[in-house]
């Protein structure tokens, strides 16, 4: 009996060692998915983009430094350009139509299956720290610190496994530091670890912390197509409400907090203080970055051209953009030197994206929920000293909907077959199999009266051209990449495009069917 006893404690010290060993050979895989970070504020994409906002400089060292050493994908794209259904789709890898957040107004359903869960049930400790913004109860987490709903730039309570918390400072350096915090004293090290690392910034209203006296004195430069009047688009260009002249709020968005016409208190000035819970100290700080450029717009008000206001307000925006930006660097570069203080950096996969492009002033705009350049392509970076090639890049055409089956892949997890992605690891190896896509399909739920009234819209991308139909007011754009990349001419119903029109109609078809997507006339 005792000899039995002995050998079955034996076999069983042999299965957990193996388990153990096997663990240790999974990578470690962080996903940083930082809301609304578009390509054209990165500076390992300026040379790739050529399109839009081109910098003088790099806000971005540390993400820089990632795409250095790892992959960067020059044609990523999101399939509906919206904080809440792009998340979804980054966790389900299914469109919005199959995992049930077409817009901002839906959460995500609990009986979905999610990657997370997938993973912890293959034997990883999961982790998901900074924006949730899904609703529901985070599922498939051994731990999780979020913020409720977009949270503010200061002073968050963050929602966690065991209950609230009150956090004191700036949010940025807030879920930074609690990644950090978690992978330190939190996580069991005899398991591989995914965690979900997402940030707010640069999210609306991009209140920055650290970083609020940078590029003070000195202007920046301006998006090709600021003052664009949408001459060569069609109507939903010219109903839209997200242009930085006319729809940013004096208060909310630009910070100013006497009306430069009128002199009293701006509308949502309050509310900036109340909804930031600022401490007396942060509000003062605030108010002294500003002070200076605010009695520019009091002094001058009177005399501005519209020319002239809406330049004065692109560039308080587009620096607060950068600002929030490079406070999101910051925390990036504090985590990589985390993993390379503990060893480990080299089996660790860093995926590093925005969860959608944004409008940095190109046609006048921000925000994003277009099908247009600037607004569906997202920066997509993926660092693994062990397994992905330094300064590599990748030219395929992927989406958000690939990172899950991706993930699951590289984890060793078996992929569900409702996912509708396709795993992007033979990218990742350098290979490119025979049978990848050569068009995505987009589609976007919202429209009026929701904010910023872009119409719904759906359509698809090649290597060269975008197609767009806008079922509301029955019209169509395409657009010829190679020849009009700032996308401000569409070349809809021109002869010479006829024959490709048709065959993007077509591929129209063949996605929805494919992807069984009957919701477009809805």
């Amino acid at each position: 009996m005792t000899i039995r006893i002995n050998i079955f404690i034996l076999i069983c010290f042999f299965l957990c060692e193996t388990v153990f060993s096997q663990n240790q050979d999974f990578p470690n895989i962080i996903i940083m998915y930082s809301d609304d970070h578009t390509a054209q504020s990165i500076g390992a994409y300026q040379e790739a983009l050529n399109y839009g906002l081109k910098l003088d400089h790099t806000p971005t060292p540390n993400i820089d430094r990632l795409a250095e050493g790892g992959m960067r994908f020059d044609n990523a794209f999101v399939t509906n350009s919206i904080c809440k259904p792009s998340r979804a789709v980054l966790l389900t890898g299914m469109h919005s139509h199959k995992n049930g957040v077409l817009t901002n107004g839906e959460s995500i359903s609990l009986d979905l299956e999610t990657f997370p869960m997938i993973l912890q049930n293959n034997g990883y400790q999961t982790a998901m720290v900074g924006k949730w913004h899904l609703g529901t109860e985070p599922q498939g987490f051994d731990y999780y610190e979020v913020l409720y709903g977009q949270g503010p730039y200061y002073n968050p309570t963050m929602r966690t496994s065991n209950g609230d918390v009150d956090r004191h400072g700036h949010t940025t350096e807030i879920i930074g530091e609690r990644a950090i915090e978690w992978l330190r004293l939190q996580r069991d090290r005899d398991k591989p670890f995914m965690m979900v690392y997402n940030h707010k910034a640069p999210h609306r209203n991009w209140l920055p912390g650290p970083a609020l006296n940078d590029y003070r004195g000195r202007d920046l430069p301006e998006a090709p197509t600021l003052f664009y009047d949408y001459s060569g688009l069609e109507t939903p260009a010219h109903e839209q409400d997200m242009e930085i002249g006319t729809t940013m709020s004096w208060a909310w968005d630009l910070k100013v907090p006497i009306h430069p016409e009128t002199g009293e208190q701006t509308d949502g000035w309050e509310n900036l203080v109340e909804r930031n819970r600022l401490t007396d100290e942060q509000l003062e700080r605030i108010k002294d970055a500003y002070a200076e450029n605010n009695q520019y717009l009091y002094d001058h008000y009177d005399q501005m051209s519209d020319e002239d206001l809406l330049r004065w307000k692109y560039q308080r925006y587009i620096k607060d953009y950068l600002r929030v930006i490079r406070e999101v660097d910051d925390q990036v570069g504090k985590m990589i030197s985390y993993l390379e203080r503990e060893n480990l950096l080299d089996n660790t996969i860093i995926i590093y994206a925005g969860d959608q492009g944004f409008f940095l002033g190109e046609n006048g705009w921000f925000d994003k929920r277009w099908i247009y350049e600037e607004s569906m392509r997202m920066p997509l970076i993926a660092h693994w000293p062990e397994g992905i090639e330094a300064g590599s890049v990748n030219k395929d055409l992927v989406q958000n909907l690939d990172l899950a089956p991706t993930i699951l892949e590289l984890a060793d997890a078996e992929i569900p077959s409702r996912m509708q992605g396709k795993s992007m690891v033979p990218l990742l190896n350098g290979e490119r199999p025979s049978d990848w896509r050569d068009t995505v399909y987009y589609h976007y739920y919202e429209g009026p009266p929701r904010v910023h009234e872009v119409a719904k819209h759906y359509g698809v991308r090649t290597d060269r051209y975008t197609l767009v139909h806008y079922p509301n007011h029955n019209e169509w754009e395409l657009f010829d990449l190679e020849t009009d990349p700032e996308q401000i001419q569409s070349v809809y119903g021109e002869p010479e495009y006829a024959d490709i029109q048709q065959e993007l109609k077509n591929r129209i078809d063949e996605l929805q069917e494919q992807y069984e997507d009957d919701t477009w006339d809805e």
